[in-house]
């Protein structure tokens, strides 16, 4: 089979649309990839191309936003051909293909660790009980295996400030509720499959639910407005009922 000099396998880079590619980096959700995924969006936002909108990482791979009137118009880049040799597709792919070979591996410990206060089960973890059952454990070995590791935030998406956590234990998987809640409260935090979450806004959802976390995750008149961010690692720390009360209207 003959390669496609515009998708070798890695990365591989195809159009999202006319304005933006998406460039995969691996198959699988894996910490390697995504570090991997992490470092060439830093390569790219260090050292933009013109035209440049947006870099937006997922689990394997990354949006790439750009505006193809300002390669089309570019006249002074000694990086830019002649528009007629040249679509800005072609030229934003060789840009991207030149940042990942220049990316190197993403060193670990270069996000931030951000400790999350959760209260686990009763009303803030409804199905806490369901999980522990499901798995054969009591509810405070699934407090305990939840909130006993660290989680690398593999992306941020579904709604603003809504962290993607890889990493936890296959002891406390779950499937998703079959009839999604309507609406969930911010700062539940759930579980759906191997998979662990922060509800960052109420919204409606599917996940089990097995506490909440006072800690306001979206903060829109911030900057960024997200407390938590892709590369980050997360730590939960389980506080009572009490100290969620005593939490909840005070600045963080």
């Amino acid at each position: 089979m003959s390669s496609d000099p515009l998708h070798p396998p890695l990365p591989r880079i195809y159009p999202l649309g006319e304005s933006a590619i998406v460039v995969e980096l691996g198959d699988s959700i894996d910490r390697d990839v995504h570090l991997a995924v992490m470092s060439l969006a830093a390569e790219l936002e260090t050292r933009p191309f013109p035209g440049l909108i947006e870099v937006v990482p997922a689990f394997t791979s990354l949006a790439v936003y750009y505006d193809p009137a300002a390669l089309v118009f570019q006249k002074q880049s000694s990086l830019l051909l002649e528009a007629s040799i040249d679509s800005p597709y072609i030229r934003v792919c060789q840009w991207v293909r030149e940042a990942a070979d220049r990316s190197a591996s993403l060193a670990e410990g270069d996000g931030k660790l951000v400790t999350i206060p959760v209260c686990y089960g009763e009303e803030y973890g409804p199905d806490l009980e369901y999980v522990a059952i499901l798995n054969g454990l009591t509810p405070e070995e699934v407090i305990a295996i939840h909130a006993g590791r660290d989680y690398l935030v593999y992306m941020i998406g579904f709604t603003p400030a809504f962290p993607y956590l890889g990493g936890m234990s296959k002891r406390i998987a779950a499937p998703r509720l079959s009839t999604p809640r309507l609406e969930i409260p911010a700062g539940s935090v759930g579980i759906a499959g191997e998979q662990t979450g922060i509800y960052s806004l109420p919204t409606p959802g599917g996940w089990r639910l097995i506490g909440r976390s006072p800690l306001a995750l979206f903060r829109p008149h911030e900057h960024p407005p997200s407390l938590i961010r892709a590369g980050d690692t997360v730590r939960f720390q389980p506080i009572s009922s009490y100290e969620y009360k005593h939490w909840e209207g005070r600045s963080s």
